[in-house]
């Protein structure tokens, strides 16, 4: 089942060629824990640049004692390599609940704006340590080739991280995907990933990373993922810190059966995801299939770490007629997912994290 859109899967959901954006199909992301690379979702602001290995470098300056200019020889030969498990989830994940409520710009993602891998490299913290941060530094920002031309001016895709994530041991520079070199749509020759926080941070193809004192001023840290005001035409905004996106709430979603199936009634198994908020693990998912009126406790699995999603299941007996099937999660630290979309609703449709809600056609069986 693959396409000839960069080797995706041929039931991905493809919302634009040139950049590629694509969903992954809930199907997929059913299947097991990790995702592959035929079915990761992506995110693009700009074409993909082509990659010389060769001649690739990252520059890191700013706030640092000792600038570098690494080659992917460095990389690989000067920093010992780490491997994490991590789900990397998009700002607009679940968008198209928010739009149905009110008008918003921008492609409709679903719930499978959402995707696990085992991602190997070196972990950033050993690199700004090599580089020799000063004190006055707290943030880290990092910049890629890619030109977004929705960007006023259009220029290059960036974003930054607190200094105190980017030390963390899960932050890593990545070199690979799944166990094979990253894929030139998912970041290679290298990117970052930073676990818990919005994929935007994951900044793919880096080339810069500077340390400053103040968050990076780029169009995509300062204006574009960032919640605004219910009143705020995007426009119009004004850049600044205030808003900008960085850990994910707390979210679920049903995968199977997917919304507007007709099932036979019966017995049946739903299954799902769900995301604890930055560092902690889910604690309970609850499922309704009578529109929220009774609910049942998941079987949840073990992931192997806190930036990983959970995966739930659950059986249940559905009966002929419509039904809306509910789930909502609860973390470690007691963050729970907000029951109305229409209390989250922002002119970005960022941060859907509400009650998720899908419905079936439930027939006689036969």
């Amino acid at each position: 089942m693959q396409t000839n859109s960069w080797d995706k899967r041929a039931d991905m959901l493809v919302y634009e060629h040139e950049p590629f954006n694509a969903e992954s199909p809930s199907a997929a992301l059913a299947e097991s824990r990790l995702t592959g690379a035929d079915a990761f979702y992506v995110r693009n602001h700009g074409p993909v640049p082509e990659g010389d290995e060769d001649g690739w470098r990252i520059v890191v300056d700013g706030l640092v004692r000792r600038p570098l200019r690494l080659s992917l020889e460095d990389l690989r030969e000067r920093f010992t390599q780490h491997e994490v498990v991590a789900t990397l989830q998009c700002a607009g994940n679940r968008r198209s609940g928010l739009q149905r409520i009110g008008d918003i710009p921008g492609h409709p993602w679903g719930a499978g704006a959402t995707s696990t891998a085992v991602w190997k490299g070196v972990r950033l913290t050993e690199v700004l340590e090599a580089a020799g941060v000063r004190d006055s530094a707290g943030h880290i920002a990092f910049a890629a080739p890619d030109i977004a031309p929705e960007a006023e001016p259009p220029q290059r895709f960036g974003a930054s991280i607190p200094l105190t994530k980017a030390r963390q041991s899960e932050v890593l520079l990545a070199l690979t995907m799944n166990g094979n070199p990253l894929p030139p749509v998912h970041g290679a020759p290298v990117r970052v990933v930073v676990p818990g926080y919005i994929g935007a941070r994951s900044v793919k193809w880096v080339d810069h990373i500077t340390v400053a004192a103040e968050p990076s001023a780029n169009f995509f840290q300062s204006l574009a993922y960032r919640i605004l005001g219910r009143d705020i035409d995007p426009t119009d905004a004004e850049p600044g810190p205030h808003g900008a996106l960085g850990p994910m709430p707390v979210n679920s979603a049903v995968l199977q059966p997917g919304d507007g199936d007709r099932l036979a009634a019966g017995s049946h198994t739903i299954t799902g995801y769900a995301l604890p908020c930055e560092g902690n693990r889910i604690a309970e998912v609850e499922v309704s299939v009578d529109g929220g009126r009774t609910w049942r406790q998941a079987e949840l699995d073990t992931p192997p770490n806190a930036w990983t999603w959970c995966r739930w299941q659950i059986t249940a007996e559905l009966h002929r007629g419509h039904t809306e099937i509910i789930c909502r999660a609860r973390d470690s630290a007691d963050n729970e997912q907000p029951r109305a979309q229409a209390e989250l609703w922002n002119p970005k449709g960022y941060g859907n994290n509400a009650w998720f809600r899908t419905s079936v056609e439930v027939t006689e069986p036969g």
